[in-house]
């Protein structure tokens, strides 16, 4: 499994080339289902949007409305909520079932090790830990089991799962997450035994677990206080993955260096966008990788996503800098200039070091806020038939 997410543009590649949507359409609500694995390269732009669409258009051709771009449009939306709200995405958008004290503000110990003895559960925190992945539909069920019956802030959960993804991105994973909680959508989502047959291999079925039972009662369980609200261990503990806001040592970070810039354009290759470099960038330009060392006290991540992102980081790079912010201001000071790609979670200090390019994007923008989904596909997809139409409307000058 380790290699099942090769941080190369070739793996990329040649999953977008395996893309059938007709196939992903009728089978991605189930565990075994024709997903793409894309989302580790589309989070940390070794592909983007556009040309995730661009290469399974010209094999499939679609109607803008299939179930394959929708898909993708969830992207977008979570970005487009972001860029509105801001740090306002990591708090309630809105009331949920309950107040907000009504939820523990700390994951359970039995969540974390795998053994609420709720196969379905167990089964989803062990896969995680061991792949760095979880299919979509094993996200909603986990999540709403942490919420809804557990009664456990869906801040906690979201915090934690996205320290484990390979592929997280805290638009599309706390947005996700605060869907699930109901305090971003206009109800809870719920799900229970019959659905988890209906989708999973045997080992995740959960008959005569707490799940077992009809929406009913899981919407009464999800609307009613109910303090200390726990599941008895009936399995053996997993181990939870440590996780890290230091790059490894043999990824070859050093402290950002003045005296290597000085006077020099500068390209900076930042943990988000690691696509080929840009065509046009002028000879001489110093090419310089940042790991911004702030984020990372905040957020920091599991060995095997900075093993995904360290080689191929380092390979598009004259030389990788980690440090905190004060010391990349410092450092930069001295360059002639200095030009990146504008990336949210960068957001705080990104635009004080460069001019910053636009990230390429699929959908027209949709200046007003929405708040559903719904709301926002019909202003994005406004006026357009196929998927060809939406490529068309989104060239970005310069990529």
């Amino acid at each position: 499994m380790a290699d099942a997410f090769a941080p190369t543009l070739e793996a990329a590649r040649a999953r977008i080339a395996a893309v059938r949507p007709s196939v992903y359409a009728r089978t991605r609500n189930a565990l075994d289902g024709a997903v793409t694995g894309l989302s580790p390269y589309l989070t940390h732009g070794l592909v983007t949007l556009p040309e995730v669409l661009a290469g399974v258009a010209a094999r499939h051709p679609m109607d803008v409305q299939h179930k394959f771009v929708y898909e993708l449009g969830w992207r977008a939306y979570f970005r487009h909520v972001w860029a509105h709200r801001g740090e306002g995405i990591l708090q309630s958008l809105h009331d949920g079932p309950l107040p907000e004290d009504a939820y523990a503000r700390a994951l359970p110990d039995d969540i974390r090790q795998a053994c609420t003895g709720v196969p379905v559960v167990d089964e989803a925190v062990r896969t995680l830990y061991a792949t760095g992945m979880l299919h979509n539909h094993a996200r909603m069920w986990l999540a709403s089991y942490v919420v809804h019956v557990r009664q456990v802030h869906w801040r906690a959960g979201a915090d934690w799962l996205y320290a484990h993804l390979l592929d997280g991105d805290l638009a599309s994973n706390h947005l996700s997450w605060q869907w699930v909680a109901g305090t971003g959508s206009h109800k809870p989502y719920l799900f229970n035994a019959d659905n988890v047959a209906r989708y999973a291999p045997a080992a995740w079925h959960s008959p005569g677990s707490v799940i077992d039972t009809s929406y009913e009662a899981l919407d009464r369980m999800a609307r009613e206080r109910r303090p200390g609200a726990l599941e008895a261990g009936r399995v053996t503990a997993a181990v939870e993955p440590g996780l890290s806001s230091l790059p490894p040592a043999d990824l070859g970070a050093i402290a950002p260096n003045p005296a290597r810039v000085a006077g020099a354009e500068v390209w900076l290759v930042h943990p988000w966008n690691l696509g080929e470099l840009p065509a046009a960038l002028p000879a001489g330009t110093r090419v310089i990788g940042l790991y911004v060392a702030d984020f990372h006290r905040a957020w920091p991540w599991s060995e095997r996503r900075w093993r995904f992102v360290g080689p191929r980081l380092a390979g598009l790079v004259d030389e990788v800098w980690h440090g905190d912010a004060a010391a990349i201001t410092a450092a930069l000071q001295g360059a002639a200039s200095v030009r990146s790609v504008a990336e949210p979670h960068l957001a705080p200090w990104l635009p004080r070091w460069a001019d910053c390019l636009p990230a390429p994007v699929l959908f027209p923008p949709v200046e007003r806020r929405c708040d559903s989904f719904s709301q926002w596909w019909t202003r994005a997809t406004r006026g357009l038939a196929s998927a060809i139409d939406l490529l068309a409307v989104n060239e970005v000058p310069g990529w």
